[in-house]
């Protein structure tokens, strides 16, 4: 329920970084790799379709960058991106096609398939969002535990150890979370799920589902 396969479909089409997931299982295992993957990745991008700049950062032509963002190191802007004023990408950062980065939404050390749309006041560290996810003005995904211990998965009665101290959420395809809400650390939500507004969240939720509280998540009809 938790692994790649389960969580994005036609990983190919949907995001400029599929190859980091090859040969792995759990989407949060390309954490540890994202830096180094987008230094390489971006040497291999159309200089035609592309700006390189300083700091292992590549634009493409076609995003649109307010001049008051901060880009920090490791970044790639994929074509059609926009990234609003005062947003804060402070490093290893995969923007996808046709995504929205917005006003005081901060990113670090995340893969944002296409069509993802972080609009308003969001925190979005250490975490993957699928293709067309929405996070709803200043909800956040919360990346480190109170003890700072490693984070776990809880899925039903089974418990996944990540090895991680940080991770955020994990987002299937088509996710909508509602404003307000806190994705705690190892929250994973599957596909096609409602979570609402000033919800707080933690472990799986199933796909195509409606998120109401933890003692109320429902089938969508």
């Amino acid at each position: 329920m938790v692994e790649i396969a389960d969580l994005f479909t036609d990983i190919k089409e949907h995001t400029i970084a599929y190859k980091i997931f090859d040969g792995l299982i759990y989407p949060w295992q390309v954490l540890s790799k994202i830096g180094d993957f987008i230094k390489a990745l971006g040497e291999e991008l159309d200089s035609d379709k592309y700006e390189k700049r300083e700091g292992n950062i590549w634009v493409a032509k076609s995003a649109r960058v307010a001049p008051t963002a901060f880009i920090g190191e490791n970044v790639i802007i994929d074509e059609e991106a926009e990234v609003r004023h005062c947003a804060f990408i402070r490093g290893n950062a995969i923007v996808g096609k046709a995504s929205v980065v917005g006003n005081s939404t901060e990113l670090k050390n995340v893969i944002l398939f296409n069509s993802v749309q972080v609009p308003h006041y969001n925190y979005v560290g250490d975490s993957v969002l699928g293709f067309k996810s929405h996070m709803g003005a200043g909800s956040i995904t919360s990346n480190v535990k109170s003890d700072k211990t490693p984070v776990v998965i809880k899925c039903g009665d089974e418990a996944i150890e990540t090895g991680l101290k940080k991770m955020g959420a994990v987002l299937g395809d088509g996710v909508e979370v509602g404003c307000n809400s806190v994705l705690n650390p190892g929250t994973v939500v599957g596909a096609h799920t409602n979570i609402y507004p000033l919800s707080m969240v933690r472990g799986y939720i199933k796909e195509n589902s409606i998120y109401k509280n933890k003692n109320e998540i429902v089938g969508k009809i």
